[in-house]
This record gives C-alpha cells, sequence and structure tokens, in this order.
C-alpha cells in the first residue's frame, strides 16, 4: 500500500483555487473537503492486512480440514492490481500543453508589445477634433483618397451622369 501511497500525486490546492471561477468556490471547497477526508481515512488503514490467526480458526471451527481448505485457498488468492496504462499519455499531454502554453504566452507578449506601440502612437497624436485631412491621412494612411482610382470623389463625373 505504501508503493502506491507514494504514486498518488499530491494536489496543489493553492494553484488550483486560484483557476477556480468565483461561482464555483463553494463546489471546490466541498471538493477539497471530501478529498481531504478521503485522504485521511486512507493515512489511518494500516499498511498491509492484519494476519488471520489460523490456529484459532482449527480450535473453534468443529469441522475438520475446513479451516486448513480456507488457508489453503486464502494463500493461492491473488487478487489483480489495475495496471495503469494512463499515467505517461497524461504526462505526455501535460508537457504538450505546456509547450503550447509557453508559445502561447510568447505570441502574447509580442502582440502586447506591437499593442503597445500601436497605442503609443494613439496617445502621441493631436485630438481628433483639432486634425486636419493631412494629419488625418499621416496618422492613418488608409483614409487616403486614391486620386488615380477615384479622380473626382467626391462628385461624380459628368460622363456618367
Amino acid at each position: 500500500m505504501a508503493g502506491r501511497r507514494v504514486a498518488v500525486k499530491a494536489i496543489d490546492w493553492l494553484a488550483f483555487a486560484e483557476r477556480v471561477p468565483p461561482n464555483q468556490k463553494s463546489m471546490f471547497n466541498a471538493l477539497k473537503t471530501r478529498s481531504d477526508a478521503i485522504a485521511a481515512k486512507l493515512s489511518s488503514l494500516p499498511e498491509t492486512a492484519a494476519a488471520i490467526d489460523w490456529s484459532l480458526y482449527r480450535t473453534t471451527v468443529a469441522k475438520v480440514g475446513m479451516v486448513d481448505d480456507f488457508e489453503k485457498k486464502f494463500q493461492a488468492l491473488q487478487i489483480p492490481q489495475p495496471v495503469d496504462t494512463q499515467t505517461s499519455a497524461i504526462n505526455a499531454q501535460e508537457t504538450e500543453t505546456n509547450k503550447d502554453a509557453l508559445a502561447y504566452i510568447e505570441a502574447s507578449k509580442a502582440r502586447i508589445a506591437e499593442y503597445e506601440k500601436e497605442l503609443g502612437k494613439f496617445k502621441d497624436m493631436i485630438p481628433v477634433d483639432q486634425m486636419t485631412i493631412e494629419d488625418l491621412n499621416n496618422y492613418f494612411p488608409e483614409t487616403k483618397l486614391d486620386k488615380e482610382k477615384y479622380p473626382y470623389w467626391p462628385h461624380q463625373p459628368i460622363a456618367s451622369l
């Protein structure tokens, strides 16, 4: 049992609590309470099961050979332990997710730097109500009119009327 107890991962409840939304705090507290109760109950159990006193049963059971038969069957009993097949897959998924998260963080930092540069441009520009058309075209080149494509804008040429 000690080997299995060591294999169980400890839960970082503080990190877990940081990620819980405010509307689910009560469910989180119930989960933590239940988990702590189960962990306390498991830690109170002995490492191995108590040994059976077969000699006591031999003296109290009237039928001869019955206790010996039970003892042989009990000794031959092998309870299969489930094989852990998912931990390696979960660990691989965790490392892949961590790589994706780090890549996302780096991309986010690059986006933040770009947005801060753009925000600096907006902070440094003159107020919109004081801009001229030339200032508007300098700050926002997409607003500049294409004289070759639309030579008469906002008017239409007389020939098209």
